[in-house]
């Protein structure tokens, strides 16, 4: 697993208040039945207890160990006015099963 940080992302997280006993996180949110989707939030949260926590640059990122399976092997944090924290991409599947006892 490696994260990098553009020079957007890395000002905006040292100009960030981040409360004592909190650190930026990433979060993975599944959406979506069939077609399910995984997108990826930006918060400033409490460590969770079996969080992965990374360091870039001084900076600690931490993550629970489904978002960490759903991140890719290289992914980039961004940041953007418009549109805040950008983590990586976002995985979609079309596929569907569906299970039906009859």
């Amino acid at each position: 697993m490696h994260i990098t940080l553009t020079e957007a992302a890395l000002k905006k997280l040292e100009r960030l208040d981040v409360k004592e006993g909190q650190i930026p996180r990433i979060d993975a949110d599944i959406t979506g039945g069939c077609g399910m989707s995984v997108s990826f939030k930006f918060i400033v949260d409490e460590p969770r207890k079996n969080d992965h926590v990374i360091e870039y640059k001084g900076i600690r990122i931490g993550m629970d160990r489904f978002t960490l399976r759903k991140l890719d092997e290289e992914t980039q944090i961004d940041y953007t006015e418009e549109n805040g924290f950008i983590v990586g991409g976002s995985f979609s599947s079309g596929a569907c099963a569906i299970e039906t006892n009859l």
